[in-house]
């Protein structure tokens, strides 16, 4: 069995047991302060239900959920009456909340993850464990009273919570895709910045404020973080839209017949893998993948198109011709400048080249190598089967003198040596 199976299936069993162990504690003992368990669970079954689905990248797809679930987590007072939940009713309210407010959506297939719920059991799990216990042993008020500590000890414990949240994520993502663990947490931080901290502070308000004020301070304070999301959503509706945008442009080359179909997302596909494989992450994974797509927009602009799309087989000169072309063509499109800087420099000597655009270069003349052998009759499936894979990549490493940077080829190697992208046949590195 693969090691990341073993880590998915551990940390599902984990949050499994906890999650049963919480439920069972609570059915035997009895609802401790049903009020204010039925309004945070409804508070966060209505999150789920308010979730935008699960996209490609998504890391928090219900960011009100989350909220009340740490709020319910951190709840010591309740209109200035002590509480006494504890943490394992925390973990049951949460837990059965989150999968009542997940029925519709699991009905038609789109609900949350088998991870995403591990996680979130965990993480809920972990900042009640770490802030009940010293509640209701009286610790808390003794040495923090209600003042100005109080609330930096709630931040203290939040942020430990998102820091938990972010290394299961990458834990997880590390498990499933085998790509580096640095560059994959690197990203679950950087996503703590933006809509990570709005979920953490409006968590930290909400239990201040029901401390405060009781229950009715839920609605209030949940208001901005629902405006938040609907802004989410928008913002989200714009990045599609550019994706399609610049997918079409990608099409281009292959509705004029100047490239092989499904090369350019060939191309995108297996460069983002072998950047995470590298250590690229966030926006630098976004530019590699758009340059990727349109790094062939330049045999546009050309009388007699390139034989089978294939530019990797061209003199260095006439490369380097299409490349600057094809930028020229990016930067009219409106895309980052970063975009058109990879195009045109794809086909420098890699030692004059960023990184992004060694990828493209590599991962394009892979792509075609593997391509004019399955014309030729010596590959099978996509992108010429196993064969024409490794005689790809050995032609490949004897071009790591001036074309191909060596960590890249080896880089793409280990890609496809794990299956690579959507779509592509493994291949045993050689």
């Amino acid at each position: 069995m693969r090691p990341g199976v073993l880590t998915v299936g551990a940390v599902r069993a984990a949050a499994l047991l906890l999650g049963l162990a919480a439920l069972g504690a609570t059915l035997h003992d009895g609802l401790d302060q049903p009020g204010n368990a039925l309004a945070f669970g409804a508070l966060v079954a209505l999150g789920e239900l308010a979730r935008r689905g699960a996209a490609p990248g998504e890391r928090e797809p219900a960011p009100l959920a989350t909220a009340g679930a740490l709020a319910y987590a951190l709840l010591g007072e309740s209109a200035g009456s002590p509480t006494s939940h504890g943490a394992l009713q925390t973990v049951a309210v949460v837990t059965a909340a989150g999968l009542a407010g997940s029925v519709p959506r699991l009905a038609r297939g789109r609900g949350p993850g088998p991870d995403h719920l591990a996680r979130r059991v965990l993480t809920v799990g972990f900042a009640a464990l770490c802030f009940q216990p010293l509640h209701t042993s009286g610790a808390v008020a003794r040495h923090l009273g209600e003042g100005p500590p109080y609330a930096l000890f709630l931040g203290l414990l939040l942020v430990l919570t998102a820091l938990c949240d972010a290394v299961l994520a990458a834990l997880l993502l590390r498990a499933r895709t085998g790509f580096p663990y640095g560059p994959l947490l690197r990203d679950e931080l950087r996503a703590l910045l933006g809509i990570g901290s709005a979920v953490c502070a409006t968590g930290a308000v909400m239990a201040l404020g029901v401390a405060a004020a009781g229950l009715w301070a839920l609605p209030v304070l949940a208001v901005p973080l629902l405006l938040t999301q609907v802004s989410y959503r928008r913002y989200e509706a714009v990045r599609t839209v550019n994706r399609q945008t610049i997918a079409s442009l990608a099409r281009a080359t292959e509705v004029a017949g100047c490239t092989p179909p499904g090369h350019a997302h060939r191309v995108a596909a297996l460069s983002a893998a072998v950047g995470r494989e590298l250590g690229l992450s966030g926006a630098e994974l976004t530019v590699l993948e758009h340059a990727a797509l349109m790094h062939d927009i330049g045999q546009l602009s050309l009388v007699d198109p390139v034989e089978g799309g294939a530019t990797a087989l061209l003199p260095a000169e006439e490369q380097r011709r299409i490349a600057l072309l094809g930028g020229e063509v990016v930067r009219r499109t409106g895309v980052p400048p970063a975009v058109a800087v990879i195009v045109e420099r794809q086909a420098d000597p890699y030692r004059e080249q960023p990184l992004p655009a060694r990828i493209v270069r590599t991962v394009n003349a892979y792509d075609d190598l593997t391509g004019v052998a399955a014309d030729a009759g010596r590959g099978t499936g996509v992108g010429g089967g196993p064969g024409a894979a490794l005689d790809a990549l050995e032609r490949l490493r004897l071009g790591t003198a001036r074309d191909h940077h060596p960590d890249v080829v080896e880089g793409l190697a280990r890609v496809l040596a794990r299956g690579g992208a959507a779509g592509m046949t493994p291949v045993l590195p050689g």
